[in-house]
């Protein structure tokens, strides 16, 4: 007669290490596709997106999670919206030429040239939009007068 006897098998190890893998290797490919989710629609400096379209940008604003408060946002977007279906909506723009006409306010030749040499990037940057500021450092090295 034989008798049967349960003895400690790999197999039910096995398959709760392939069950484990399969978790890991699902929790990793739901990384990469949020990952990849998130690149498809970039955000301005707002937190909105670009794509110009009302629902999602309002949406965006009821949640808070923009950088202004929600009633800024809210009157931002319905200001883009009316400006859009008059045709008069420019998105983006010439970023050098704005920065160039800051400089007007500099009288003298040497201070107007060394305004646009900040703005021209040739000098040293220091911050962020999102810290609050761009600084722009240059240094001009002025001979002194002779007496």
């Amino acid at each position: 007669m034989f008798t049967s006897l349960k003895l400690p098998t790999m197999a039910n190890s096995n398959v709760k290490r392939m069950g484990r893998g399969a978790r890991y290797f699902g929790l990793t490919t739901l990384i990469v596709m949020s990952a990849a989710n998130a690149q498809v629609t970039p955000l301005d400096a707002t937190g909105l997106d670009a794509s110009g379209k009302a629902k999602s940008e309002l949406a965006t604003c009821n949640s808070g999670t923009t950088q202004q408060d929600r009633d800024a946002c809210l009157r931002e977007v319905r200001n883009a919206s009316a400006e859009k279906r008059a045709g008069t909506l420019h998105n983006g723009g010439d970023y050098s030429a704005n920065a160039m006409k800051r400089c007007d306010v500099f009288k003298e030749s040497r201070d107007l040239a060394d305004c646009r040499a900040r703005v021209e990037a040739q000098a040293q940057v220091d911050g962020s939009v999102a810290s609050g500021g761009v600084m722009r450092r240059s240094e001009t090295v002025v001979p002194a007068v002779p007496k």
